[in-house]
């Protein structure tokens, strides 16, 4: 893509969708809404819920509550599983957390209601939605405050758009915000089958046209990544790294580490990195967060950079949505996409945690659940 096309494209003003598609017996008018006599909507829902810590969450009714005058009622209809989903039930999450709760925060649906002061939001539209605060996603509905809603196109699969925004937002920020990547740019991207770096590779490809050498943990994983559109992909071996990055930049390094794993690996990558590279700390799927002398940035001049998506939703709330913005109008585009590896139903909750416990997935794993 030419760079002016790709920097109107990532400055998309935010999107505003209106629908007649309302629930069955409501009609709904400018700031009044009516209710058909004799129809209302279902008083409770199914949700997958964990009571205690170290047990199976169990699917049960629970009851509607009111909403307040800023805030989405959705039917979810999709929600990623993701690694800090299996460690708030693991009572291993670094947020304290008090059962019982339902678990999920990345949810795609069709919204059923809306507070009294919603404006950009109306029945039947198609959302994305991140709620890292209420979480609530494995479940049939889910409420959410407007802020953390994006429209997407009825065209954009339930099970994509619970896949997209949390893994795409955090690479965008990361490679064109803060290490602004282009054509001319290698990037090294760590596990880089996982969601993440999967997001990572696909927007350096796909839509920045850099170089990506990807490092993951097995040669099947390598040729999912390359199919991705990686230049080169690999299973991680220090020595082996160090030579592929040589030959791919001619002996000069990447320009840009995009790092999701941490522990030994972040400290032994940054032997590759360029004059005036920068690394990008995005996660520590390690669980062991490395210790960095500042000494080791000094010889090439290189900006280490860190990354939390969470962050900029607080202290960047414009750039955060935008982001979100971005990434959904080019997957709706069709330049990015994102890769799911397996599906699973509400009732498979302990299923899916563990096939993310035993490593066995590639991209994003998704609950759908209507």
């Amino acid at each position: 893509m030419a760079a002016t096309a790709l920097r109107q494209l990532c400055r998309l003003g935010p999107k505003v969708a209106y629908s007649a598609a309302l629930p069955l017996g409501q009609i709904q008018c400018p700031g009044i809404r009516y209710q058909v006599p004799g129809m209302r909507m279902a008083s409770t829902y199914r949700a997958a819920v964990l009571k205690e810590f170290g047990q199976d969450l169990e699917v049960q009714e629970m009851k509607r509550r009111k909403l307040k005058k800023e805030e989405v009622r959705v039917a979810v209809h999709s929600c990623g599983v993701n690694a800090s989903d299996v460690l708030m039930v693991d009572n291993k999450y670094n947020q304290v957390l008090k059962p019982p709760f339902v678990p999920g925060f990345e949810i795609c649906g069709e919204v059923i209601e809306v507070g009294a002061e919603v404006k950009t939001l109306a029945n039947g539209g198609r959302v994305i939605g991140i709620s890292k605060e209420s979480l609530g996603g494995f479940a049939e509905e889910c409420v959410l405050y407007e802020k953390d809603l994006w429209a997407v196109d009825h065209a954009v699969g339930f099970d994509y758009g619970a896949a997209l925004a949390d893994t795409y937002a955090t690479a965008l920020i990361g490679l064109n915000r803060r290490a602004e990547i282009n054509e001319h740019s290698t990037v090294l991207v760590t596990a880089a089958a996982g969601g993440l770096g999967l997001a990572a590779v696909d927007l350096a490809a796909n839509v920045y046209k850099a170089k990506v050498i990807g490092v993951c943990g097995t040669e099947d994983k390598a040729d999912l990544v390359r199919q991705k559109g990686a230049w080169s992909a690999l299973k991680y071996n220090k020595k082996h790294v160090e030579a592929k990055v040589k030959e791919v930049t001619n002996g000069k390094g990447v320009d840009v580490i995009f790092d999701a794993v941490g522990g030994n690996i972040f400290n032994e990558t940054l032997s590759c990195i360029a004059h005036e590279g920068s690394v990008i700390v995005a996660g520590f799927a390690s669980r062991v967060i490395p210790h960095i002398e500042t000494s080791q940035l000094l010889p090439k001049a290189v900006s280490l950079i860190g990354l939390s998506l969470t962050h900029y939703r607080d202290a960047d709330n414009s750039v955060y949505r935008q982001a979100i913005e971005d990434v959904i109008e080019m997957h709706e585009m069709g330049l990015i996409k994102p890769h799911i590896s397996a599906n699973f139903k509400l009732e498979q909750t302990g299923e899916a945690f563990e096939f993310l416990r035993e490593r066995k997935s590639t991209g994003k794993v998704v609950l759908d659940i209507r």
